[in-house]
């Protein structure tokens, strides 16, 4: 039987900018003025419980998703008609299903990427899990059910290598994109695991992983060896991707199958290895990234402990240093891969959520920043919402 929560006053739709934010310990809103200059942080909700990603519903305005890992009663998926003033579990979480007795299956460790499909499509979703699986729902994220054959087509399973092989936490398929000009062309990525790309809504999948470096020592032909760690389609050409990857940054222009590495110009003493990328909502030369070191070791914290976003206005060609009003140093943090976002204001606004629980802002295209909220915990996503 599905939970019915109730949580404390969450702010209205007035059209301002308002943050969803998940972290290790629960999610927060965060709701701006109109100027963006005077911000409010809610009471928490699902105080306690994992919350890997919170997505508002483009299509109404008012439907929230949750993806949750709620303590011993594991992974799930939480549902608001009401902008987060109610909530419900999915009746029908993502799960794979289940094999005969003495065979060995697959079990969601936690639900990590949501993904509104297709405006033509209302009440539909997606979903990406750890360990990888692609589910969809068609009623809202009530029920949810596997899409496509990939969960269990031989190929993809051995692409999508063991637990072990994927990221710390577990391995995980993320970044679904949707063609806003059809919504029978899809996109998906998996860490590991590489791009993937349909035509034919899910029915058959093609890797996309030409001109992608791999660790030094691995067979580039070998999809199971790319780690995209975020891939994103702009919004106003669906003919260009950008990724951010476990070797670099990369912009792919349709309808090559090539990526190009565009992060070799970025300083050489800061490299081009991060998680986020962000895409100007108007501008399809104009995408920011928030690199992190990544040395040997991988300490994924910010290179010499100096944060700083970097912009390209230039589809890569150049890159700009933005780091006003971030800590000079000893900041030890960085930011995950859903935890960077931008409005559709202009000039555009963008928001960070770092590992140490701080949730940064720029008004000004990431020309300075501002820190909104301290001491939250650590930051999984942040997506910007009109509430």
């Amino acid at each position: 039987m599905a939970r019915a929560v109730t949580a404390a006053s969450r702010p209205r739709a007035t059209g301002s900018v308002g943050l969803l934010i998940g972290t290790r310990k629960g999610a927060f809103i965060l709701r701006g003025d109109r100027s963006r200059r005077t911000w409010k942080l809610f009471p928490p909700m699902f105080l306690g419980h994992i919350i890997h990603h919170l997505v508002l519903d483009p299509r109404d305005g008012r439907t929230l998703l949750m993806a949750a890992s709620t303590g011993h009663l594991g992974p799930t998926v939480f549902r608001s008609t009401d902008r987060g003033k109610t909530w419900k579990e999915a009746t029908a979480p993502p799960a794979f299903p289940k094999v005969p007795e003495g065979q060995q299956g697959r079990e969601v460790g936690h639900v990590f990427w949501l993904t509104p499909a297709h405006a033509r499509e209302p009440g539909v979703w997606y979903a990406g899990t750890s360990p990888q699986g692609l589910f969809r729902s068609e009623d809202g994220g009530v029920s949810w059910a596997p899409f496509s054959s990939i969960n269990d087509d031989p190929q993809y399973r051995a692409w999508m290598g063991s637990v072990q092989d994927g990221t710390p936490d577990g391995p995980k398929l993320h970044s679904i994109l949707v063609d806003p000009r059809d919504p029978a062309h899809l996109y998906f990525a998996m860490s590991g695991g590489g791009v993937h790309e349909s035509r034919d809504r899910g029915k058959t999948w093609a890797p996309l992983v030409q001109g992608l470096d791999v660790v030094e020592g691995f067979d580039p032909a070998n999809v199971a060896f790319h780690d995209p760690h975020c891939v994103r389609l702009c919004p106003n050409n669906p003919d260009r991707l950008y990724q951010q990857n476990h070797c670099g940054i990369y912009r792919l222009d349709r309808p090559s199958d090539r990526w190009m590495r565009i992060g070799k110009n970025m300083p050489k003493q800061i490299g081009d290895i991060g998680f986020p990328i962000v895409l100007h909502p108007r501008d399809p030369d104009t995408v920011w990234v928030f690199p992190m070191d990544g040395g040997s070791v991988w300490p994924r914290v910010s290179p010499g402990g100096k944060p700083a976003a970097y912009v390209t206005r230039n589809a890569g060609k150049t890159w700009v240093r933005q780091d006003k009003g971030f800590p000079r140093s000893n900041a030890w943090w960085t930011v995950k891969r859903q935890a960077m976002t931008a409005d559709t204001n202009n000039p555009v606004g963008l928001y960070l959520g770092t590992t140490s629980g701080e949730i940064w802002a720029s008004r000004t295209g990431g020309a300075n920043w501002t820190c909104l909220a301290r001491h939250l915990p650590e930051i999984y996503s942040v997506e910007a919402a009109a509430l």
